[in-house]
């Protein structure tokens, strides 16, 4: 869970090292909506790297922190930021995607839904939006607001976790770095977007809406 992942890049001094979580399904379960070739790709060379990566750099801002290296704690902050950050998103999305998806939500969250964005259809047509308009490469979000009690929807540069860098609590993210979808739609990114709707694991962004009220 993001539970486990988030815990350790706060205490660097005793730790295990983070690990690639498997995937749920197979590779090609999720066809002919994201194929074979991406999710190996995506999942066991790019994800594989930041957890790779983020091992690295917490050794290094370990052995800052025992040197009480101010300087070099602050140089291994974007690091730590971007690998810890692709490994908690991945994370994520791996859960948020079922070969049984697709569809709507059901129960508490479909209503707020209703009550946050007026349809599910609105709700649907505005994460698009947002996902299609990111610049580069990032995320496209659907987080809770725990002060507000409300969702919201938000986009994150690159590999910026939601959580980390606004104060949402994730409960869907669609990954728009090319290497998520290239291989199969090309760089038309609003066809991939239509497509992987029909791979949403609602029953798990219902759970962590209902988590995340607690």
């Amino acid at each position: 869970s993001s539970a486990k992942i988030v815990a350790p890049l706060g205490c660097l001094v005793s730790r295990q090292k983070h690990t690639l979580p498997d995937l749920p399904y197979d590779y090609a379960a999720l066809e002919p909506h994201i194929n074979a070739e991406i999710m190996q790709l995506h999942h066991s060379k790019h994800h594989a790297t930041y957890v790779n990566n983020l091992n690295v750099v917490e050794e290094k801002y370990k052995e800052a922190l025992a040197k009480g290296d101010v300087t070099a704690q602050v140089s291994l902050q974007p690091a730590l930021k971007f690998n810890g950050g692709g490994h908690i998103n991945h994370s994520i999305f791996w859960t948020n995607l079922s070969p049984n998806g697709g569809g709507e939500p059901k129960g508490e969250l479909m209503e707020a839904i209703k009550r946050d964005f007026g349809s599910f259809a609105n709700f649907k047509e505005k994460l698009t939006a947002v996902s299609v308009g990111v610049q580069g490469s990032g995320w496209g979000w659907l987080g809770y607001n725990k002060e507000q009690g409300r969702l919201q929807i938000a986009a994150c540069a690159n590999q910026d976790p939601l959580q980390g860098t606004t104060g949402l609590i994730p409960l869907l993210g669609i990954d728009v770095w090319e290497h998520a979808y290239y291989l199969q739609y090309k760089n038309v990114r609003p066809d991939y977007l239509k497509a992987i709707w029909n791979v949403i694991n609602w029953e798990n962004v219902s759970s962590r809406y209902a988590t995340c009220k607690k």
